[in-house]
């Protein structure tokens, strides 16, 4: 059901190259999603129509969704499912608050000071995906960290559904409700990040565009990003567990079972030193499929290439190689955990000891599970406020703070042969700055 790789021994030299690594050829998919929004910055909310009947089989009179049927969603929601989308949206937002930035300013000399002010995006276009699953919990995802950064207009699209009258599925038009968004449009896949990025006749243009997606969502915020914003390109979700023998097998299996279900190349990855915990974790993982909804998904994606198990001599050398992974999401079920988790340098989130699965940071542990995929972790961070601040520098020097400096920069000026530089700063005195 799941691959092997022993690296026990010696670890080779570029780990990337054999880790199990789902394949997302976005480049590819640009091909088809340029035109599609090439149709969208011409044509504008005609074409969003046309296309969703194309892609979803519904026909929109208007893709914006009426602020009754938000209100309707909302009376109609599960109380059980509306108490833990209440509970999630109150958690996020702890979390997500104590993130705020504060401007800083720093005096550099007498009469000069740079300050540091952070200032929200004017407007953001959330995309919240469907198709195999509903997540209302990505509108949380989503929304709570651009209101705690203050933007303030902000919009949220999700594809149209034909099984609930063209709109968004209820339950996502009800998580809109309860944060007080009532600009919801049912536009899905490439069109609806081509509606924020350029606007159409019902759809103001947005400074930015977040959220989860499939390939094709991925190629159109590469192709328009630079005209908008963009948190990441998201691929399939994956998981990565590095364990040893003191793991339960069967929280292991579950674990990675639970996000094996979303997509068939999902991937789900297990690092351990123990080989007793390989073997258990195969024998627990037939048993555990059989009795899930979803077991021809989960199925499948456990035994594509982008899953597996790796052994690995151990706990030091499987850092190395969970850090080459850098996954979006990654638990730590060892002795001592919380020191080993300190350790890893390289994760979207990190999920610690045996009672922190990855399903709670989904859903309800106030962080948040919009996170790099694809090993971008290296590099890249979750979203959070941060993501829909920016920081802008302002510099507030008196003459006597510039005088003091204007011999610096002319002569930086002239080393860099650009002397209009320094004749700027000269022409502000009525004395010769020394070259």
């Amino acid at each position: 059901m799941i691959s092997r790789i022993d690296l026990r021994g010696s670890l080779p030299a570029d780990l990337r190259d054999v880790l199990p690594r789902a394949e997302l050829d976005v480049e590819a998919a640009l091909d088809k999603v340029r035109p599609i929004c090439e149709d969208v910055r011409h044509r504008g909310a005609a074409a969003v129509r046309e296309l969703t009947a194309r892609f979803d089989g519904v026909e929109l009179e208007s893709a914006r969704v009426p602020a009754e049927a938000l209100t309707r969603a909302l009376e109609e929601l599960d109380p059980a499912v509306r108490a833990a989308l209440e509970e999630s949206i109150r958690r996020a937002r702890l979390v997500h608050r104590d993130q705020r930035r504060t401007d800083t300013t720093t005096q550099v000399v007498p009469g000069g000071t740079v300050t540091e002010r952070w200032v929200p995006v004017d407007r953001v276009g959330l995309y919240v995906p469907g198709g195999r699953a509903v997540y209302p919990s990505s509108v949380v995802m989503n929304v709570v960290p651009a209101q705690e950064a203050g933007v303030p207009s902000l919009a949220v699209s999700s594809p149209a559904q034909k099984d609930f009258g063209g709109l968004p599925h209820p339950t996502i038009l009800a998580a809109c409700a309860l944060l007080g968004v009532d600009e919801v449009y049912a536009v899905g896949g490439a069109q609806a990040v081509a509606m924020f990025a350029y606007g159409t006749e019902e759809c103001r243009p947005a400074t930015m565009v977040t959220g989860p997606g499939n390939i094709y969502v991925a190629a159109a915020k590469r192709l328009l990003k630079g005209r908008i914003g963009i948190d990441s390109e998201a691929g399939p979700t994956e998981i990565a567990i590095l364990a040893d023998e003191t793991a339960d097998p069967a929280h292991v299996a579950a674990d990675l079972i639970s996000q094996a279900e979303h997509d068939v190349i999902a991937a789900a990855v297990l690092v351990t030193t123990s080989p007793e915990l390989a073997d258990a974790v195969e024998k627990e993982l037939p048993g555990q499929v059989a009795a899930t909804r979803h077991s021809e998904r989960i199925t499948e994606a456990l035994a594509g290439r982008q899953s597996g198990i790796v052994l690995v001599s151990d706990v030091e050398d499987g850092l190395k190689v969970v850090d080459a992974y850098a996954a979006e999401h990654l638990e730590i079920q060892t002795a001592d955990a919380r020191a080993v988790a300190a350790r890893v340098r390289n994760a979207g989130a990190i999920f610690i000891g045996p009672y922190a699965p990855v399903s709670l940071g989904d859903y309800m542990a106030g962080s948040n599970h919009v996170l790099p995929t694809g090993g971008c972790a290296c590099h890249s961070s979750g979203l959070s406020v941060q993501t829909f601040l920016r920081g802008i520098h302002v510099v507030d020097y008196s003459r006597e703070a510039l005088a003091g400096a204007a011999p610096h920069v002319c002569a930086l000026a002239d080393a860099e042969d650009l002397p209009a530089h320094g004749a700027a700063i000269r022409a502000r005195f009525d004395w010769e700055v020394p070259a």
